[in-house]
């Protein structure tokens, strides 16, 4: 149960990094920073193939690689949504 409580903060932090970057931040409240940077997180997985998290993207959520590949995802998927729904990525 804690592990899902983590998770859901970290992503939170996640997302809101992303859309700060990706400059979406006064479009998203605090339940969208969560689902992007959880999805993120899945798609950084996906697109890197646990390369840059060493294979082990659920073992330790504060492990920088970790974060890092939820990170990238986040941001990638803020640039898809931005390209679909702007035509343009931001």
């Amino acid at each position: 149960m804690i592990g899902w409580i983590l998770a859901l903060i970290m992503g939170g932090i996640i997302g809101w990094l992303a859309s700060i970057v990706m400059k979406t931040d006064a479009q998203q409240g605090i339940f969208l920073n969560i689902v992007v940077g959880c999805v993120g997180s899945i798609l950084g997985r996906w697109l890197l193939g646990g390369w840059l998290a060493g294979g082990r993207l659920r073992d330790n959520i504060f492990d920088p690689m970790t974060l890092l590949t939820a990170f990238i995802g986040a941001v990638i998927l803020l640039a898809v949504v931005n390209l679909v729904r702007r035509g343009r990525l931001r």
